[in-house]
């Protein structure tokens, strides 16, 4: 999975940590180990205790749970320089999720011993997590508004367009960051649910597909459509 990460610069270039000093960063390095996952292996499971929590440096970790009939709901997906874990570390309780490899990835496991000293010895430090989790719950609470209000083609769309970042004229292209069976699951969709959105949009020339590569036609109008809504 390429050359050893050099884990010590790595921390002191996360956002979280830019403002710790170096002292600090090599006390956070010691309780820091690099982790190698191939696409399909498992992080942890629903249950584990976790000592830390995990940045990934590259690939795609999928949060979700399953219910026993084997039913999955993906919770979130973490890319690169994104974290997460941090408020399992902190309730030291089992995890509601398990964690999964989505592609082959690397991650950085961040020991929580480090991270309590660190938040002891710098509120500016701990603000900065209090911020992180903070945003982590209102990514969570933004999810159970889009379940609740908003229809599968008004989900659909508000995903595209995230992707696509600021609105422009014309057209834009945008990689889906998994598989559609994975991003049906993260918007509370069922794949057959979200095909048939995605076709709709490319029946009204607003976007084109294939595979994972969409090119919204005009990014624009897509803000505006009032086609078939399911």
């Amino acid at each position: 999975m390429g050359k050893q990460i050099d884990i010590g610069r790595a921390l002191a270039n996360l956002p979280l940590f830019q403002r710790l000093g170096e002292s600090e960063i090599n006390h956070l390095a010691v309780g820091t180990c690099e982790i190698g996952l191939s696409k399909g292996r498992i992080l942890f499971q629903k249950g584990a205790l976790l000592n830390g929590f995990y940045v990934v440096v590259c690939g795609q970790i999928k949060l979700a749970v399953s219910s026993p009939q084997g039913n999955e709901k993906v919770v979130s997906i973490a890319g690169p320089w994104e974290s997460f874990g941090e408020a399992i570390m902190f309730l030291e309780r089992p995890s509601l999720v398990f964690a999964q490899a989505l592609e082959d990835s690397r991650l950085l496991s961040i020991a929580k011993q480090g991270i309590f000293a660190a938040i002891d010895h710098d509120t500016t430090f701990a603000r900065r997590m209090l911020a992180g989790l903070s945003m982590h719950l209102h990514g969570l609470v933004q999810d159970v508004e889009n379940y609740s209000l908003y229809s599968s083609t008004e989900r659909v769309i508000g995903f595209l367009l995230q992707l696509a970042g600021a609105p422009i004229k014309g057209p834009m292209d945008i990689e889906l960051p998994a598989s559609k069976h994975i991003i049906a699951s993260r918007l509370n969709l069922t794949p057959e649910t979200l095909s048939r959105v995605l076709h709709d949009l490319s029946e009204s020339g607003l976007i084109s597909v294939k595979g994972r590569h969409i090119t919204v036609l005009d990014v624009m109008r897509l803000t505006q459509f009032n086609g078939p809504i399911h």
